[in-house]
């Protein structure tokens, strides 16, 4: 069987979001902000799980696109946290590459998945 590289690194990425979601919320006492990163961490995965059984191809391409927009706010969550000395450099600058890594991979899934739809 193919391996499907977005799809490992997103759950992979959305493991990373969890224990650091759960170290927020036990070391840090963070709720509100740790909660809004560990839904559009988790939520990247979710959609290209859902994204291999689209419909169609824009069904598809819908489904990435909004990875895409969760992998964004999820880069804003992580700033924001860093910013606000929740999350120290070293621990921020892993998981961002991370999260840019899955930001160029649906960046270009979704133009590809567009240019073979036309």
């Amino acid at each position: 069987m193919k391996n499907n590289v977005v799809k490992e690194k997103s759950f992979a990425f959305a493991l990373r979001i969890v224990k650091l979601s759960k170290h927020l919320n036990q070391e840090k006492q963070e709720y509100v902000l740790s909660k809004q990163l560990l839904r559009s961490g988790t939520g990247i995965g979710a959609l290209v799980r859902e994204a291999e059984y689209a419909e169609s191809t824009a069904d598809f391409v819908h489904k990435m696109a909004i990875g895409l927009k969760e992998v964004n706010e999820t880069l804003y969550w992580l700033e924001l946290l860093h910013q606000a000395n929740y999350i120290d450099f070293k621990g921020f600058e892993s998981i961002n590459q991370d999260c840019i890594e899955l930001l160029k991979l649906l960046t270009s899934i979704v133009k590809s998945a567009k240019s073979n739809n036309q």
